[in-house]
């Protein structure tokens, strides 16, 4: 699951491209200007920043200069009016690894996104195999022991996490943050249902095991 920030300024806007993410399967948080911005940038680990460049108070410049310098895997598509070629180059010199003019169609947006975190952190093995389970991240897959399992793309993620742990225990609140996002309760009983479902799909014997007061494993 990959997990974004949208850093823009006007509300409306904000709301139409974090919206249409999350319909693509995507994990959004938002925030309105640069303050806010580098305040979630310290607390998550974000994939990638989808950063309005003409920002108030703290620009895009200087919140791009700030991730770039940390070091972080975040990758950065800034978003601006200015259109001139000056203005492009200008922008990738800060370290942005994409630039997209306003106005721009949504379906473009989406696919360099999708190509941003791609490249935002290590690349996952070809298959995912563990316990009688097989998830395929690229074909979003996923088979117990020969047979095809259909999965939401909640369960699909949360399952991919969980393999992607080998073994080790994953909090509910790591799950929280990887396969929702900021908006979700964190005191929801949302991890729990989704267990509880991707259980009963995955079939018997059960695999995905409670650590009580911990989390969930798959040994």
């Amino acid at each position: 699951m990959v997990r974004i920030l949208v850093v823009e300024d006007e509300p409306l806007l904000a709301d139409a491209i974090a919206e249409g993410l999350r319909q693509e399967a995507f994990a959004v948080d938002v925030a309105l200007d640069g303050d806010a911005a580098l305040e979630r940038i310290g607390v998550n680990e974000y994939d990638v920043l989808v950063l309005d460049r003409d920002l108030p108070a703290v620009p895009g410049d200087e919140v791009c200069r700030v991730v770039v310098d940390s070091g972080a895997y975040t990758r950065i598509l800034m978003l601006t009016a200015a259109a001139e070629l000056a203005d492009r180059v200008d922008g990738l010199g800060l370290g942005a690894d994409d630039y997209l003019t306003k106005p721009f169609a949504f379906a473009e947006l989406v696919a360099r996104v999708r190509a941003l975190g791609r490249r935002a952190a290590a690349p996952l093995p070809p298959v995912l195999d563990r316990a009688g389970i097989t998830l395929d991240p690229n074909r979003r897959t996923v088979r117990r022991d020969g047979r095809t399992v259909d999965l939401s793309r909640k369960e699909f993620a949360l399952l991919e996490q969980l393999l992607r742990a080998a073994g080790a225990v994953v909090s509910a609140e790591q799950l929280l943050e990887k396969v929702w996002d900021e908006h979700i309760d964190p005191f929801s009983n949302v991890v729990r249902v989704t267990v509880m479902t991707l259980r009963r799909k995955l079939g018997d014997p059960p695999v995905v095991q409670t650590v009580p007061g911990v989390g969930y494993q798959i040994p």
